[in-house]
């Protein structure tokens, strides 16, 4: 039996077929379907049900690796996708000096344009992600800006970018020269992002951008204990940061076009927690709870836990040696809160595609956890290792910290 009445009512994401043109109004930013469209996303293809919920309204790739699938679900849930094409990086194997090289990565995106341009969730092209180097590859920009320019021809709807390490006076300098026809410039930062505003003006950098990733302090600019295992900043405070860039930086507008977080899933990435604004077992940190605020004005009904740095009783220590770790967490909406405590390794190595392996987690290093405080026995095996904290709410949040250790024979 048809409905059709029922099903468009049910249904209306759906069945938008059409592609919805994204259009720069210069000094003004962006329109999308006719409408003004501030970037309110997030890196990352998961939990896209509650990205929506929050407030977000974009997601964003780094390849085209299952793109269509990602546009499918990202449309049924009202967002769009700055679509992320993977480019060679300068290698042995691969020159921008090299128009055969060239023109074959050129062949490549071309056909990725070509296959998903007519998707309603497309918003963005990204073309390349931190592949500029230092900024003076003069062949980079070029082939950069003929892809831009191939772009505005197969797809016109969508605007190009490429994502940069950063911003200098050098990358600058090439985009201007070599690649005026790549539309904004996409800017990865962290600890440096509440100066980013100032930073630009100083490298004259005068075109429109977005932050395409932005979270706590990466682990490269956080202090670093003795034997150089860096301090990871507890999900409250990565939250705070998170804000106060977001205000500083994003929030004002103007040639900012908006920013994707990083990252609305979870992955290790020096730890299994730096980066994720959700735990591996799938529950949110506070990091999400500002973003809810900052992109509704409102905050959310529930919020994670807050969670104060994690303090070890002695953090040099011989095989079997005992100590504790103590840390002190309360509840915004006094849910009762469960304490998880393990101890893992600093580094598993990395797979045969140089991805980052999660280390196991050493059992036995537990010997007694509690709310606040945990005891423990140093592992057998010298070297670097963490106590790694985890506090839930039971609502489905958590907030997280740890602290390194090193153990010597």
């Amino acid at each position: 039996m048809k409905l059709p009445f029922l099903t468009c009512l049910l249904f209306p994401v759906l069945l938008t077929a059409a592609p919805v043109a994204v259009q720069i109004i210069p000094g003004k930013g962006l329109t999308r379907g006719g409408q003004p469209y501030f970037i309110k996303g997030a890196g990352g293809t998961e939990h896209l049900e509650e990205l929506a919920k929050r407030g977000g309204n974009s997601i964003r790739t780094w390849s085209t690796d299952g793109l269509g699938g990602i546009l499918d679900n990202a449309q049924q849930h009202g967002l769009t996708v700055c679509a992320g094409i993977w480019l060679e990086p300068e290698c042995d194997w691969f020159s921008y000096a090299k128009p055969e090289h060239c023109a074959r990565q050129m062949e490549r995106v071309t056909k990725a344009v070509r296959e998903f341009r007519e998707h309603p969730a497309l918003l963005f092209w990204g073309l390349g992600n931190e592949q500029e180097g230092d900024g003076k590859n003069a062949a980079y920009w070029q082939q950069l800006n003929a892809l831009a320019q191939m772009v505005h021809k197969e797809d016109p709807a969508h605007p190009t970018f490429t994502a940069l390490a950063g911003m200098t006076a050098e990358k600058a300098a090439g985009m201007n020269e070599h690649a005026p026809h790549l539309d904004f410039a996409g800017i990865n930062t962290y600890g440096a992002l509440p100066g980013l505003r100032e930073h630009l003006a100083k490298v004259k950098w005068t075109r429109p951008w977005a932050v395409t990733e932005y979270g706590p302090q990466g682990f490269w600019e956080r202090p670093r204990a003795e034997w150089g295992a860096p301090f990871e900043q507890t999900s409250t405070e990565k939250a705070a940061v998170m804000r106060g860039s977001y205000q500083k930086a994003i929030a004002p507008g103007g040639d900012c076009w908006g920013g994707y977080a990083f990252l609305w899933g979870h992955k290790q990435e020096a730890t299994a927690t730096w980066f994720g604004l959700f735990t591996p077992e799938g529950e949110s940190t506070a990091s999400v709870d500002a973003l809810e605020e900052l992109w509704t004005g409102k905050p959310p009904a529930n919020r994670a836990p807050d969670l104060a740095p994690l303090k070890l009783s002695v953090a040099k220590l011989k095989p079997g040696e005992s100590f504790t770790a103590t840390a002190t967490a309360t509840d915004p909406d006094k849910d009762t809160l469960t304490w998880h405590w393990s101890v893992c390794p600093e580094s598993a190595g990395r797979d045969a595609k140089g991805q980052e392996k999660v280390p196991a987690p050493e059992a036995a290093a537990v010997v007694k956890s509690g709310e606040g405080t945990a005891a423990f026995h140093a592992p057998a095996k010298a070297g670097a290792w963490r106590v790694f904290l985890r506090v839930t709410d039971g609502k489905g949040h958590a907030a997280t910290a740890n602290a390194p250790f090193q153990v010597q024979k």
